[in-house]
């Protein structure tokens, strides 16, 4: 089973966007059974609109989509009352965008939604590695707050994956439940590396498409020198594990 961690469904403020009928299809063409959605940033702020489109489309898709809701910590308690009905509505995780939403990682109106998701069971997926809003050093902070609970980082946890940016991503996988997805990461030593130093556990596939391409983010894992069972695990198993897919009956 193939589970690419992150695409982004809709059409987002900032120009990008992708549906349901288009994602399923590109997944078809590279292979993939199941992937895990979640909303653009909404024209007009209206995260409740887009995490039901989200959750409906995946109602629709004979379980190959996943969703995940997605919040804006600006909202305060209005964030955590969101989460808690996206979750009551089919939502399965929590995803954070630091940079489009405009706000640190580590920043303090983080936390009570972070906590709200341990609390529920669901895991933490955040867009990684924006200079200033979701660096490694912010990013392993804000996954202390809830240590037993899944966090998950994009882009590898650090785009520039190169002097600190590569030590600060790696200082954040200090914390064990941290995970990063191979997403944008272009440098094959890192994803290895990852897998060498804190086990094949930790990492997890992902395109992020639209923002990726989706052919050209799995050549990623299929290039690296993985062992199978090594692949096996980043490709669908960890997912499948932190999102409870098989326990869920969403096998392909």
């Amino acid at each position: 089973m193939i589970v690419d961690g992150l695409v982004y469904l809709g059409t987002s403020h900032f120009g990008y966007e992708l549906d349901a009928s288009s994602a399923l299809a590109r997944m078809d063409g590279v292979g993939t059974d199941i992937s895990l959605a979640v909303p653009v940033h909404p024209s007009g702020g209206n995260f409740s609109s887009v995490n039901d489109a989200v959750i409906d489309a995946a109602q629709h898709s004979a379980g190959r989509l996943i969703p995940l809701a997605r919040v804006d910590p600006w909202n305060g308690e209005g964030a955590v009352v969101e989460l808690r009905r996206a979750v009551l509505a089919g939502a399965r995780g929590l995803f954070l965008h630091p940079s489009e939403e405009h706000f640190r990682a580590n920043d303090i109106r983080v936390r009570p939604i972070v906590e709200c998701a341990a609390e529920l069971g669901v895991p933490v997926t955040v867009a990684a590695g924006f200079h200033l809003f979701a660096e490694g050093l912010q990013l392993g902070y804000a996954a202390e707050w809830t240590p037993d609970n899944a966090f998950v980082l994009t882009n590898g946890g650090q785009f520039n994956i190169s002097g600190l940016g590569q030590f600060d991503a790696e200082l954040a996988l200090l914390n064990p439940n941290v995970h990063v997805q191979t997403s944008g990461i272009y440098r094959e030593d890192f994803l290895e590396r990852v897998v060498a130093t804190f086990g094949p556990e930790r990492l997890i596939f992902a395109t992020a498409a639209p923002m990726f391409e989706m052919s050209y983010e799995r050549k990623r894992v299929d290039l690296a020198h993985f062992s199978e069972a090594e692949r096996q695990l980043i490709l669908g198993g960890n997912s499948a594990r932190i999102f409870g897919i098989e326990k869920e009956g969403w096998q392909s």
